[in-house]
């Protein structure tokens, strides 16, 4: 299993108002639902068309304000994975996140597709980072 992860980003608020946001799927709604076809999402579960390809997620594992699992829900991408959004408090208005990839790629795709996997971990962090800040998407 390949593990892509993002660089670190600050976000200056509590790591529990970071996490209160992001540990549910219909909470990212006003944010992702123009962004996607077909967004659907509630507490646990989320799917989207991305690419024309069906995308369905679910919240495996929650340890607030630590850390959250999202993995591959059934009829959705035919792919092993796990998306960790970790979370390490380092003052009461300073958080540090990271996102971390697990993803089962055979060697061909890991070379046809690994450093986009990167670079897609690397703006998704930043972008959930500079959301959080309040600063607006370039």
């Amino acid at each position: 299993m390949q593990e892509y992860i993002s660089k670190q980003h600050r976000i200056l608020r509590p790591a529990e108002q970071i996490y209160a946001a992001i540990s549910r799927f219909d909470n990212l709604t006003p944010a992702l639902a123009d962004k996607v076809e077909e967004w659907q999402a509630d507490e646990e579960h989320c799917s989207f068309k991305a690419k024309g390809f069906t995308v369905k997620l679910r919240m495996e594992e929650r340890a607030e304000p630590r850390h959250i699992k999202i993995v591959g829900d059934e009829g959705g991408v035919p792919i092993d994975f796990a998306f960790w959004l970790q979370l390490h408090k380092v003052d009461d208005c300073d958080t540090r996140l990271r996102l971390v990839l697990h993803i089962e790629l055979n060697m061909m795709m890991k070379m046809m597709i690994g450093g986009k996997l990167q670079e897609a971990v690397d703006k998704v962090a930043e972008g959930l980072a500079n959301a959080m800040n309040g600063i607006p998407p370039m």
